[in-house]
């Protein structure tokens, strides 16, 4: 149901979700319980996480700041144990009207990292690849430097320039350019290696759509199948994900979905549909297709256990700073975030161009959100939108205290986030306003 421009629904149980989706084609919507008030009823069960009550008000708050700065459509879902909040404003297709639905496909961009990255530890677990080792021993002569190993390019600390900052240098000229166009790994890691490496391997962080793109070229090399047959084989059917799929090289969304605006450089400019493309310029690093069900079930599968050993986990989950705030790191392949309220969460943000999306969950996986907007090469729309994890996390915020009285805990109402100029996934040393 819903309520002026916000919709709330909340499904019964974890157990139910799993019956319907099983029984019924994959874009069919689960059983729900509403109200004519919109709030969510029928949860009997306990909450499974001690966290606080998520803060539907400051999210509904978060959603019309995400219109306001040009997004034409927003959602978040939030999956916490046996209860569901489906929240949206906005509309999913400028030129029908068709309102955001959370059951919905669309492009999840760099997400897609955490998917690869899956799959290699996978590749580790079984022997056939070790972190610790040279790429160039899997694939000869792929890269000038040996000294490149797998665990830098998980890391982004390989020193491979990002080939994307010459490709999208102008936004929409360089979407259309590469819009239909199919690459091999070896023309996209070409364009890199036209380029000095940025630093010496390991020495700093840097983001590079490069790194996942060898990644990708890994996993295909070594399994001896693409990599789209192992995101199928190892994730995708084991977790049931039903509206989820690496979509390379074919240029549609399969089924149900958002349509994507990308946002010109030009100010005023109007937003360009961007949801057709083959995104062949991402490949591994940013072609994946899904819904916020599917990405709150796979990272809660994953820092549930479910996905890797405990031992492997805990490799993944070795953080290092990723810019200076002091509340944002990356591991292999995942974000780790730490909230104004103390609380830190894991998962990865995507950029591709009409989406912004946001996946993350707690250390435990009980409580996962999902939240994307559909444009980009806005970065004042993504750093909004990233406050939908404190509205989900955190709950309600404390009162304010006087002058007199305040502590540490007035970090609460002044969280860190991103100053213009904005570097997004796509171009990331390319700076945006």
């Amino acid at each position: 149901m819903v309520q002026g421009k916000f919709g709330r629904r909340a499904a019964m149980s974890a157990s139910v979700l799993a019956l319907a989706v099983a029984s019924v084609p994959a874009l069919a919507a689960p059983s729900e319980a509403r109200t004519t008030a919109g709030t969510e009823v029928g949860i009997t069960a306990r909450q499974d996480d001690a966290l606080p009550k998520p803060d539907l008000d400051a999210l509904h708050k978060v959603f019309a700041q995400v219109m306001a700065g040009g997004a034409p459509g927003v959602m978040t879902r939030i999956d916490n144990g046996n209860t569901v909040y489906r929240e949206t404003a906005g509309v999913a297709d400028r030129a029908n009207g068709q309102a955001m639905n959370t059951d919905a496909r669309f492009r999840i961009g760099s997400i897609t990292k955490s998917f690869s990255t899956v799959v290699l530890l996978q590749l580790v677990q079984e022997g056939k690849i070790a972190l610790d080792a040279p790429v160039n021993q899997y694939l000869p002569g792929l890269l000038p430097d040996s000294t490149i190993t797998v665990r830098h390019l998980l890391t982004h600390r390989s020193g491979l320039w990002d080939y994307t900052n010459d490709m999208f240098a102008n936004t929409v000229p360089g979407f259309e350019a590469v819009r239909n166009k199919v690459f091999t790994y070896q023309e996209l890691v070409n364009l890199s290696l036209a380029h000095p490496r940025t630093a010496k391997p390991g020495a700093a962080y840097q983001y590079s759509n490069t790194n996942f793109v060898v990644v990708g070229a890994l996993i295909e090399k070594v399994t001896g199948n693409p990599v789209g047959a192992e995101y199928q084989r190892r994730i995708i059917t084991p977790l049931q994900l039903n509206n989820t799929f690496y979509v390379h090289p074919s240029a549609t969304i399969p089924g149900r979905h958002i349509k994507g605006y990308l946002t010109p450089d030009e100010a005023g400019a109007p937003l360009v549909d961007s949801t057709d493309q083959t995104v062949s310029w991402a490949q591994s690093a940013g072609a994946m297709v899904s819904n916020p069900r599917d990405l709150n079930r796979f990272f809660s599968s994953l820092l549930g256990g479910r996905l890797l050993s405990s031992g492997m986990l805990t490799e993944m989950l070795k953080m290092t700073p990723s810019d200076d705030t002091g509340t944002r790191f990356y591991g292999l392949g995942l974000r780790q975030r730490d909230l104004s309220c103390g609380i830190s969460v894991y998962g990865h943000t995507g950029t591709v161009q009409g989406f912004y999306s946001y996946a993350f969950t707690t250390r435990d996986g009980r409580r996962s959100v999902s939240s994307m907007a559909n444009t980009s090469n806005n970065g004042n729309v993504n750093t909004i939108l990233g406050n939908t994890l404190e509205a989900a996390f955190c709950g309600k915020a404390p009162a304010p205290k006087t002058p007199a009285t305040q502590g540490p805990s007035s970090k609460r109402s002044a969280a860190a986030t991103p100053k213009a100029p904005f570097y997004e996934d796509i171009a990331p040393n390319v700076a945006r306003h």
